[in-house]
């Protein structure tokens, strides 16, 4: 028997795989550089005003690659949608992309791990209870899985993820172009921090969604221990 092809979404998938990944070996790479004295990061940076605000050139082309790897995201997706090439090989390897792509850029922009002269960070606690929430819903769509019930991706959870990447997208351009006029807000309350926090609500929020509507999920799985 034939092997089945991966089709074109699968091969989209996979690519944002690989941007994923090497955005996060760029990111360690540049930081044991900079370690090490190979590579002064803070060169790479250009002043936006008086004030001092900055934003890097390094920043700006892992920004350029974290766009192109978010549009894959949603081309996929609607590849697969109106050419009817949904597989379960892309069902598996899409929310891997997805995380490899977002929760590893806001672990790493949380701890700074590149530090850079007045650079923004995304706020741990935010990245902590969005991970938490990607937990729970995965083990959610685990459950569901077993009972052979799909759960849909409904509006809250899209917009999550369109509000993560564009808090991603700040942050990596240093709350360019707020910077102009709030750099010298208060710390944790920059435009940009605002977009986190917002981020950071709407993943909560579509995750207690998420429960609500699938609680039959829990109920059946206790009726059944009965």
């Amino acid at each position: 028997m034939a092997k089945e092809k991966i089709n074109l979404p699968t091969k989209i998938t996979i690519g944002r795989i690989a941007l994923a990944t090497l955005l996060l070996l760029s990111i360690f790479i540049l930081y044991f550089l900079d370690q090490f004295k190979v590579l002064n990061i803070s060169d790479f940076n250009i002043t936006l005003n008086s004030k001092g605000a900055t934003i890097n050139i390094i920043n700006i082309v892992l920004f350029v690659v974290f766009i192109i790897a978010s549009f894959t995201d949603f081309l996929d997706g609607y590849i697969a949608r109106k050419y009817n090439l949904v597989t379960d090989l892309g069902k598996f390897l899409d929310p891997i992309a997805d995380k490899m792509l977002v929760n590893g850029l806001t672990i790493f922009l949380a701890i700074n791990f590149i530090r850079l002269d007045n650079n923004l960070v995304f706020p741990f606690f935010c990245v902590i209870l969005m991970i938490i929430r990607d937990l729970i819903v995965d083990g959610l769509r685990f459950m569901a899985a077993r009972k052979n019930v799909v759960i849909a991706a409904n509006i809250f959870g899209k917009m999550k993820t369109v509000l993560q990447m564009v808090a991603i997208s700040f942050v990596l351009l240093n709350g360019w172009p707020f910077s102009y006029f709030d750099y010298n807000w208060i710390q944790y309350l920059h435009v940009t921090d605002i977009i986190c926090y917002l981020a950071t609500v709407v993943s909560v929020l579509s995750g207690v969604i998420y429960l609500i509507q699938n609680k039959n999920v829990f109920l059946e799985e206790k009726n059944n221990e009965k």
